[in-house]
């Protein structure tokens, strides 16, 4: 998770939501990924998107079978579907959306039985170091537009 969190900060710093996602096998990294939907104009540009093509281009497969995913971030929707089609086995994230988390705190979809694959997930790891980076971006970025 600390590697995740490095890459959220280097997120923040290019002006992205701060958001750092790591893909782990057999205890190393094989993918990285931070938010970038802004500066790619890209909507799927999340950090765990970007971390599991990391890792498919690593492994040369698109199946992520017995990975692990590390995110700072509760997970939305899109990236929930991401990580069930890559069949990454374990998802541990650090703090909860409460807008838009599918990982229990909007939606649950680890726990849908009608889909095909299913992870076991983690929350709450370093949660507060993690919100922190995210609530520093927004109160900079509220400040900012208060100045303007």
């Amino acid at each position: 998770m600390r590697a995740a969190l490095d890459l959220a900060r280097q997120a923040a710093q290019a002006g992205e939501v701060p958001v750092g996602a790591v893909v782990v096998r057999d205890g190393l990294i094989i993918g990285h990924g931070c938010n970038a939907p802004i500066s790619r104009h890209d909507p799927s540009a999340h950090a765990e998107i970007a971390a599991l093509r990391d890792a498919a281009q690593h492994i040369g497969n698109y199946r992520l079978v017995d990975c692990e995913l590390f995110v700072t971030l509760e997970p939305c929707v899109m990236c929930v579907g991401a990580m069930f089609h890559a069949r990454i086995a374990r998802v541990v994230f650090g703090a909860q959306d409460p807008k838009t988390g599918a990982a229990g705190s909007v939606f649950n979809l680890f726990n849908e039985t009608r889909l095909n694959h299913h992870a076991r997930i983690h929350g709450g790891v370093l949660a507060e170091e993690c919100g922190k980076v995210l609530s520093d971006f927004f109160a900079m970025r509220r400040a900012q537009q208060k100045a303007q």
